[in-house]
């Protein structure tokens, strides 16, 4: 009896504590958000842009391998914290963290930047952002690029500077951005490969102008772009990318035309071809290539697409000390991808797709560098999902 007594008084005195601290004001019970702060997230949007596949390699025709992927998954963090100042950050989870020896920041992180609204129609930006090259198949967001085309393959293409951007009229904008020309130190990208006479820049940076325009009730739109990279002294890139879209209900296309004129080989598409302990990078190649991606919604839940691409390598004075301008390389790529959509109010498309990519030399390039053509495919079947978190 006297250990029944014992435990209904144990028992009250637990019930009682548990009472106290239920009702009780500490920090503990409050909510870990502010009732003042959480009007603040009603501005801010988190997105998982992912994008997951079984990939199967071939080359040559030649089945090589298979194995399951996460092709991309950039976190997404946007939003307004006052009225004239906002800001986006988007890290790269699928790439590496080594922060660029210029920038000082993660090579991962695509975007790091605040935003300040000086006007209705101008906006500054302020820190790491995408370079306003122009063009479609880089406006895009990267999960819908089953692969690039080799321009923007090579080319970095997130810097860190400012950017300005004015609302010229309802349909027209232009920018323009002063960045550093790459995330890198000059030594780190080029790696004891510089001709000799080459003295590095003292103010590496790269000048983008850009135009964004709209035709016919948006049926018709344009993303125009020239920008100069200051490499080396005396050795500077120009850069031109027109890209065009026309769309028009269940269908639409987009062209992109980019011509890379180059005093030193950033892409380092040709230099790669040479071999030897005194390669040094080359001098005065270009890099001129074709995008074009149609889509059409042959279903409600049913999208097909086809992208072709192809680039073109030339350099001077490469074959021999005056033979003028050279066409060493061309590639090609195709991929025809079909889509399902399950989802009406969901933005997750699972997909089925193959990328053939084509590499041709020219005759030079054969006999006296040592090149072959190749064909290299992906077969894949995956999904791509730009999830909006909150």
């Amino acid at each position: 009896m006297k250990k029944i007594l014992l435990l209904l008084a144990l028992s009250m005195q637990i019930g009682m504590f548990a009472q106290e601290t239920q009702t009780s004001t500490d920090t503990i019970s409050k909510p870990l958000l502010p009732v003042e702060k959480i009007d603040l997230l009603k501005n801010v949007d988190m997105i998982f842009n992912m994008r997951f596949a079984n990939d199967n390699f071939f080359h040559e025709g030649k089945f090589q391998e298979s194995e399951f992927s996460n092709n991309q998954f950039r976190l997404e963090i946007k939003g307004k914290i006052h009225e004239k100042v906002y800001f986006r950050f988007r890290d790269r989870y699928t790439k590496s963290t080594d922060p660029g020896s210029r920038d000082n920041i993660s090579r991962s992180t695509d975007m790091a930047f605040i935003g300040v609204t000086l006007s209705p129609k101008t906006q500054l930006n302020l820190g790491k952002m995408s370079a306003d090259w122009g063009g479609f198949e880089f406006d895009l967001n990267p999960i819908d690029i089953l692969e690039y085309n080799d321009i923007l393959e090579y080319a970095d293409n997130f810097l860190t500077g400012v950017g300005l951007t004015h609302q010229v009229s309802k349909n027209h904008s232009l920018g323009f951005q002063v960045l550093n020309s790459r995330v890198s130190n000059f030594e780190d990208v080029y790696k004891g490969q510089m001709p000799e006479g080459i003295e590095k820049a003292k103010a590496p940076m790269a000048f983008v102008t850009n135009w964004r325009g709209s035709f016919f009730d948006g049926k018709f739109e344009t993303i125009y772009s020239y920008s100069y990279f200051q490499e080396a002294k005396n050795r500077g890139m120009n850069y031109y990318s027109l890209g065009n879209k026309y769309e028009n209900g269940r269908f639409k296309m987009m062209y992109d035309f980019k011509y890379s004129n180059e005093g030193l080989d950033r892409k380092g598409i040709v230099t790669g071809m040479l071999s030897g302990e005194d390669v040094v990078a080359q001098q005065n190649v270009s890099y001129l290539e074709n995008w074009i991606k149609a889509e059409y919604l042959v279903a409600p839940k049913v999208n097909v697409t086809l992208t072709l691409m192809n680039n073109n390598a030339y350099a001077k004075d490469l074959v021999s000390e005056n033979s003028g301008v050279s066409h060493i390389r061309s590639s090609y790529g195709f991929i025809p991808t079909v889509e399902y959509l399950p989802f009406k109010n969901m933005n997750i498309r699972f997909y089925a797709s193959y990328v053939g990519r084509y590499y041709n030399y020219s005759s030079y390039a054969k006999e006296h560098l040592g090149q072959e053509n190749y064909n290299t495919g992906r077969l894949s079947v995956g999904f791509i999902a730009p999830l909006l978190i909150f």
